[in-house]
């Protein structure tokens, strides 16, 4: 087997993925991440009042 980067099918993976759980990942830090931003946000904009 070749490394020709004309034939992807011939190339082996180093490990294997699980595609739905890669993106459910990236969903859950994605609202994990944006949750602390509002939370963050909305105390800010308690402390200023």
């Amino acid at each position: 087997m070749s490394n020709d980067p004309r034939h992807p099918e011939l190339h082996v993976y180093e490990e294997q993925r699980n595609d739905l759980i890669d993106v459910g990942l990236g969903f859950g830090v994605f609202f994990g991440v944006l949750f602390v931003i509002a939370i963050v946000a909305t105390v800010i904009s308690l402390l200023v009042k």
